[in-house]
């Protein structure tokens, strides 16, 4: 009779575990091994400052970094924490945020089970805040299944995985907010966010947010600090074609079809919105540029069709236009919606990459600026050995009425450094799209960072 007692008690647990495993407890089981934390360690060279209680008045700085900038430099080790999933385990490739890895020396990569291996960074993308890592793998590793993001719906459930704080594989759970959020730092607008209310800490950056199937759809971010009570992902099918061109070039590749677009005014949309004509678009952008052999131009377009959409995208505004061209693969064979004599067509436009003997004109479209080597002009007492110098800049342009000039050196742009022309000419097809850039400029001895607005495309 005991024994019947014990028998029918177990079942009942048994059952009772059944119900306890949700969906949320199989996909944080089916997953957590794919999740691993990311540790880097880099040696930072800090100069020792004799006068450090003077810390925080602008002009003390500046005092100290002009007259004692030859003190013996300090060395120590820094280490940062984030986390990342394995996203191909037969290649040990690894998905995690580039902040996570920025400045980093040594990344060590370690595994649910403790294992620890070195990584190697393929490539990073701070536009987007994507990097991939590699790990050596005699065999293949958890890895996850990537969902997709065009789908998702305001309310659903969502699981986060990371480390925050330290604390190895915590899982938070909460429901998508909203999508196509814009988040705004210190010094870049991120675009087209997944809105979630699981916490996101420190430490979680890189980690998969996964939907109830345990399927990733978007890598998790902290790169907001003010945020508080909700978290942001970048959506997995943006980070699709990053991922590809990362491991395929070590760089994302901006793919061209040759417009540059505009809002459509309250002018032009008041005219079409009282257009007899059936089918009048009263919202999108209107093409107002296009370059001769491009893509477009091929394809038939003309300025003043107005795109209403790209693909499976409704576009209402610049920024929608931007988003989707930012996930097409340079070769894609994409479909535009386009509102012209008062029908609405579609017209295939198959992209390219931007080609580099162009960037020269772009640059003074963009920046309005023309250059050359500096080894090719270089002047008398010139310190640089490596840049290109500004030898024409237009008064009209941002560059020059913030103080820009020819002979200055352009040493950086971004996050690229510019050893010569083919560095500025990639910099400057990079950030094409972009409203703003950081330029490093050299006058004489003086480094100086500026923040330079793009000229409308």
């Amino acid at each position: 009779m005991v024994m019947g007692l014990i028998f029918i008690n177990c079942l009942t647990a048994g059952a009772q575990n059944d119900l306890r495993e949700s969906p949320i407890v199989k996909a944080v089981k089916k997953i957590g091994p794919a999740v691993v934390n990311i540790s880097s360690e880099q040696t930072v060279r800090q100069r020792a400052n004799p006068f450090s209680g003077f810390s925080g008045n602008p002009l003390f700085d500046n005092f100290f970094r002009d007259f004692f900038d030859h003190q013996i430099p300090q060395h120590f080790n820094r280490s940062s924490l984030g986390s990342g999933v394995i996203i191909d385990g037969a290649r040990g490739y690894i998905l995690t945020n580039a902040h996570v890895i920025e400045s980093t020396g040594k990344i060590t990569v370690t595994l649910k089970d403790e294992r620890e291996f070195e990584a190697e960074i393929i490539g990073a993308d701070p536009d987007s805040d994507l990097a991939v890592l590699k790990i050596p793998t005699a065999s293949a590793l958890p890895s996850i299944e990537m969902g997709t993001s065009d789908d998702l719906m305001i309310g659903e459930t969502v699981i986060a995985i990371g480390n925050p704080f330290g604390f190895s594989h915590t899982v938070t759970t909460g429901v998508i907010s909203a999508v196509g959020r814009s988040i705004r730092t210190d010094d870049k607008i991120f675009q087209d966010f997944i809105q979630i209310d699981a916490s996101i800490n420190p430490g979680n950056s890189g980690g998969p947010l996964l939907n109830i199937n345990g399927e990733l759809i978007g890598i998790n971010t902290a790169i907001y600090a003010k945020a508080q009570g909700i978290g942001f992902a970048i959506p997995i099918n943006k980070a699709r074609r990053i991922i590809s061109d990362l491991i395929q070039f070590g760089e994302v590749i901006q793919a061209w079809i040759g417009i540059a677009v505009q809002p459509l005014d309250s002018g032009i949309s008041q005219y079409l919105d009282k257009s007899p004509e059936k089918g009048a678009a009263t919202k999108g952008v209107i093409i107002r540029e296009i370059d001769p052999d491009s893509p477009s131009s091929r394809a038939g377009l003309i300025i003043g069709d107005i795109i209403t959409g790209i693909g499976n995208r409704n576009i209402v505004s610049v920024s929608d236009y931007t988003n989707a061209l930012q996930n097409i693969n340079a070769g894609d064979i994409i479909t535009i919606q386009i509102f012209r004599n008062g029908k609405i067509n579609s017209v295939s436009v198959k992209s390219t990459v931007f080609p580099e003997d162009r960037a020269p004109s772009l640059a003074y479209r963009l920046l309005g600026i023309r250059i050359t080597d500096i080894s090719a002009n270089r002047k008398s007492g010139q310190a640089a050995s490596w840049g290109v110098i500004i030898t024409e800049i237009d008064a009209r342009s941002h560059l020059a009425r913030i103080g820009a000039d020819r002979g200055d050196i352009i040493r950086q742009i971004d996050d690229i450094p510019i050893g010569g022309m083919s560095d500025f000419n990639r910099a400057i097809i990079k950030c094409q799209q972009k409203p703003s850039v950081v330029i490093l400029l050299q006058r004489a001895e003086q480094l100086y960072h500026i923040t330079v607005k793009i000229s409308a495309q």
